[in-house]
This record gives C-alpha cells, structure tokens and sequence, in this order.
C-alpha cells in the first residue's frame, strides 16, 4: 500500500525534461511509481487531486547560516515554506563546533562572533541554542531527530583554529604540533559527516571584538592542507570566500582559490557572484578561476542570486554600510559622536568620496542615497516620511540626498530603517544574468538564510524567482528554472537520490500553483528568541512542501512534522570528483 497518491498533477521533474501529467505514488519516505494519470492501481492511505499545480522536487539551498536557528526553529523559516527541503550550512568559515571542552569561554567567543559577523541576534544565539557539544559529531548528533529540513554542514575553518589554538588562533600561526592537531580534529569531524571545510579571506569579516576572524590569519599552507585533508573523504567539498568576491578577484586569490581545489580534488563553491551590467568587467574577471581550475584538476562554481534580495540598511547598527572603505570607525562610535560627525559636512564629503571610490567595489551601489525609500521612523519629526524616497524629500528641503538622509535618521536617533533601490534592475542586467546563468560552474544560490535576519530576506529567492519565469521576465523556461533550484546544487554536492522526481529517489517535494507563485514582501517580524528581529516573507501558491514523504508545509503553514535528517558526507553524499 502507498502511503500517499498525488494524482493529475504536472510533473517538473528536475531534469529539464518538458513537463508531464502524471500520477506520483510514496512509500517510505521515497518515491515508489510513477504512472499516467489514472494507471496506478495500488490502494493509498491518502490522496490529493493535484489537477492544474505543479510538482516538482524540493528545492536545495546551497548556502545558508541555519547553523543555530535550526535548535529553536527545526522548520528553517520561511526558506521551507518557499519550497527548500534540503540546506547547505556551515558556510564562510563559521560553525558552531568544534567547542574545547576546557574552555566555555569560546562558547561565548563564538557567540559574539557570530553575532557581529553574520547578524545574528546575540539574544537568540544566548536563549536558543544550548552549547553542550564538543565535537563536531556532537553537534551534528544535536540536531538529529529534530529538523523538520534536510540539512548537511562544513566544518568552520574558524572554529577549528580556535579549538587548537585558543586566543592565539586571531593572530597567530600554527605550530607543526598544532596543524597536525588542526588534522585531526578535521578528520574526525569528516568521519562524523561534515561535509568538508568552508573558509574566509574576506577583509568584511570580523569577530565580536572587531578583530580580523581566526581564518583570515592563515596562511596558503594551512588552507592547502585542510583542502588536501578533504580529498581523503567521501562526499566532500570546499566553500571559500575571499576579498575578490564582493567585486573582482586578486590574481593571488585565483591562485589560492585554483590550488584548493585542484588540491582537494574537489568542487569549491564561492558567493556571490554579483552581476551588474555597469561593470561589464566583473563576470569574466570572476569566472577566470573557474577557467584555470579545470585545467588544474580542479572546479570552482560561483553562486549567484536569482533575485535582488531585499535588504534595508540603517546607520545605527551594524550593517552593509559599515564595510564601505572609511564608514566603520565613523559608524562605529558612540550614537552622540556618530551623529555629530554625520552633521559635519566635510565628514560626509570625504565619506560620498570614499563610497564612490574604485576601493568600494561592490559597494558603490550603496552610495544612491536619493534612491533610498524610508522605512519604519521613531520620532514626531518623522511622521509622513514612511514609503518615502529620499530625493523627494531632499528636493523639498532644498538639500543634497545625504545631508537629507542624515537628518532623518539623527531624529531618530539613527534609529530610522533604509531601503536602498537596487541600482542594477535594468533590463541589460538581466540580459547579462540570463546570459550568465547559463555556464557550467555558475550556480543559483547565496540566500545566506539564517544570517543577517533584521537586514535581508534572501530566503524566498526560489519562489520570487519561479514566479518571475512564469509570469514576469520569463528569462528561463520552467523546467530549466526546477533544475537549477534542484538538479544542479544536488549534483554539485553529490546528494544521493535527491533533487529530482524518480523512483527510488527520496520524496522532497513541492507542490505549486503555477499561477500564483511568489514571494510576498519582506516584513519585520519579533519571533526570534528573546523578541529578537528579523525579516519574514510570505510564500504564495505554495500547496504543500513534503521532506522524506511527511508533509511539512501546508498553505505556508508548518505541520509541526519534523521528518527531515542530518545530511552526512559518504553516507547521504558521494564524491564529486574534479580528476
């Protein structure tokens, strides 16, 4: 007997194969048969009539922070409710384990950190998350059981230098004795099922005390010896992220970037490969290790966003404009003295002059601050100002956008919430990302769901972006879209028997209405623990999202089921080999 029969519906199978009607049979947690509509004979315990949606396999997210979300949200909101049923985390370097078992105080450590360097809320990391793990095996045995996601996870390059060297991992070098214990502690963590190792570079990245995070000290050799220690492993990969990423890259982080993975002989993923048709220059300057590690053995896959990803900004927390060359330290003082030092205006000159620098990279795009929309506002001063753009406002007032901005935000004591206009939704720029989408190691992907959650809603990318192709740009056709949200990121990680709609395969799926996918917009919600902030977004034309067979979304509402799995390297993963 089948467990459940869906019946009549349009099969996108995650192949790029043209859709089909058929009739989709589970048992297990698998996808038992397939047949024409009307042919499977066998009785159900359950059926829907799925005439006129669609069904296609569950989406795979191939780079978020869910690392600690996860313990008080086993639902992975809202990236499940928008159709991911399997999440790649432990990415950029950072993990929650390894923990020494000597030292609490690196709980806390890493709690900072995680809270400066990927947004997350301290109040949440401090009440939701209970720390009693050492071993990276220990953590991944935390979540077991739990998870209503399938979710596999690197081991954080971070973490592993602070479990061996202490302090000293921010600054120092290892001692021979302490790379090999590096090894070790590496090799175990691979045997327990990590994936294999994600690193940083970024100059961006810094820890709770504003220190350049324990990765960033490492030296090429360390990062080719835990790159060849991946090689020793089934299932495995490498994640990076260097400086070059936000723009254009070094020539000696190409040669880094080539070295680790021809090293490893291993795909090595990178976010986010940003495409702008006002850099005509960036794609190929990006795309040149991926080029060189072929021929070195190895595979280097950019991840790119589908989607502009909603983001706000505001000059009273740390956000995007604190990495703007020059803005940091005057961002970064007391609210008085930070308001003060905005209201000088050759302090805002030299700051527009930084942000517009070549130095700025990516960043640039930020500095359009008469394209800025006023969000949520404290004070009387500001009443009305809400939905407003801040040329408008600064025309009125008969001041540049900045100055104008500025004013706004010190009557709220910095408090006010900015929506900057992306720069880069013209149409030569999604001809270049249509255009783009197409290489062999360009990948969707880059959600960094689960991280920076007052900032941006990368989460909803997967229906913001089907909706697009069925009803707005229409820049891939629908099955070609399934595949890249599926197929391809299944693949990249070698996940056995996921990511497409076959018999025998596991049954992660989600069932849509083609006529109403989308992504509703990002709003502020207080769920997080400790009433902490984040921004949320309703999943539209989502029917239902099933992991392993269980139902797990209903309408965009959590079932409760928690049926996913800790995803393990060699058992749930086969090697993707470069050689």
């Amino acid at each position: 007997m089948l467990d459940h029969l869906i019946k009549g519906a349009t099969v996108v199978d995650g192949t790029g194969a043209p859709a089909r009607a058929a009739d989709v049979g589970l048992r297990d947690g698998r996808i038992a048969v397939i047949g024409a509509p009307g042919t499977l004979t066998e009785e159900a315990r359950t059926t829907e009539d799925a005439t006129g949606l669609v069904l296609c396999p569950g989406f795979v997210d191939p780079h978020t922070h869910y690392d600690a979300q996860l313990f008080w949200d086993p639902y992975a909101t809202p990236s499940m409710n928008h159709g991911v049923t399997t999440v790649a985390g432990g990415n950029c370097g950072f993990t929650l384990a390894p923990l020494h078992p000597d030292r609490p105080e690196d709980a806390d450590y890493t709690r900072r950190m995680m809270s400066k360097v990927e947004g997350m809320a301290l109040k949440a990391l401090e009440e939701g998350v209970d720390w009693t793990w050492s071993g990276f095996g220990q953590y991944l045995d935390a979540l077991e059981g739990r998870i209503a996601v399938n979710a596999g996870f690197m081991v954080g390059h971070c973490a592993l230098r602070r479990h061996v060297m202490g302090a000293d991992a921010v600054g120092g070098q290892p001692t021979p004795e302490q790379m090999q214990q590096m090894l070790d502690l590496f090799h175990d963590a691979m045997n327990a099922g990590a994936w294999g190792l994600s690193t940083t570079q970024s100059a961006t990245h810094s820890d709770g005390d504003g220190a350049p995070v324990a990765s960033r000290h490492a030296k090429p050799a360390e990062l080719l010896a835990l790159s060849k220690a991946v090689s020793e492993h089934e299932g495995t990969q490498l994640e990076a992220i260097v400086a070059g990423c936000l723009d254009q890259f070094a020539d000696e982080e190409i040669d880094l970037l080539v070295e680790m993975s021809a090293a490893a002989g291993r795909p090595l993923n990178w976010n986010v490969l940003t495409i702008d048709a006002a850099v005509p220059e960036r794609v190929p300057r990006q795309l040149v290790p991926s080029e060189r590690a072929r021929k070195a053995g190895g595979r280097i896959v950019a991840l790119t966003m589908p989607i502009l990803t909603p983001m706000n900004m505001s000059l009273g927390t740390f956000c995007a404009l604190n990495l703007i060359p020059g803005w940091g330290e005057i961002l970064g003082l007391p609210v008085p003295e930070r308001i003060a030092k905005l209201r000088d205006s050759g302090v805002r000159a030299q700051m527009l002059r930084r942000a517009d620098s070549k130095e700025a990279g990516v960043f640039r795009r930020l500095a359009h601050f008469g394209r800025y929309v006023i969000g949520d506002t404290y004070s009387k001063e500001n009443e009305g100002l809400s939905g407003r753009v801040v040329n408008d406002i600064a025309a009125e007032r008969g001041q540049d956008p900045f100055h104008c901005l500025v004013e706004i935000c010190a009557n709220d004591d910095l408090r006010t919430v900015l929506w900057p206009m992306p720069t880069d939704n013209d149409q030569a720029s999604w001809a270049l990302r249509a255009e783009t989408w197409q290489h062999e190691d360009v990948m969707l992907g880059g959600s960094d769901a689960g991280a920076h959650l007052d900032r941006m809603c990368g989460a909803p990318y997967t229906t913001r972006f089907l909706g697009d192709c069925l009803r707005g740009r229409k820049l891939v056709p629908l099955e070609q879209a399934v595949k890249m949200l599926t197929d391809d990121p299944a693949q990249l990680f070698g996940l056995r028997e996921r990511g497409r709609i076959a018999e025998g395969f596991h049954a992660d799926l989600v069932l849509f209405d083609p006529d109403r996918i989308e992504a509703g917009p990002a709003t502020l919600v207080h769920d997080l623990p400790g009433d902490s902030p984040r921004l949320d977004a309703r999943a539209i034309g989502i029917v239902s999202v099933r992991v392993n067979g269980v139902e797990t979304i209903r309408d965009d509402q959590v079932t409760g089921a928690i049926p996913g799995i800790v995803l393990r390297s060699g058992r749930d993963t086969r090697t993707v080999s470069t050689r």
